[in-house]
């Protein structure tokens, strides 16, 4: 997740004054697509298996590398 700006090849969600912008091609190959706030920030869940996870925040992929 990061901050960018709209392109033609994206689609855009506006829910509860949050602006989320995902590559269409992406979010079909991600869905369903989860944010959800946690007690550090901004949990991601989506229907692509990243790995294991981290042990110690409970994010998929390498945030502990």
């Amino acid at each position: 997740m990061a901050l960018d700006e709209l392109a033609d090849t994206d689609t855009t969600f506006d829910i509860d004054g949050f602006q989320f912008i995902v590559n269409t091609e992406f979010m079909e190959k991600a869905q369903p697509i989860k944010v959800d706030f946690h007690q550090y920030g901004f949990k991601l869940d989506c229907g692509i298996d990243f790995g294991a996870g981290c042990t110690s925040c409970g994010t998929k992929g390498s945030c502990c590398s």
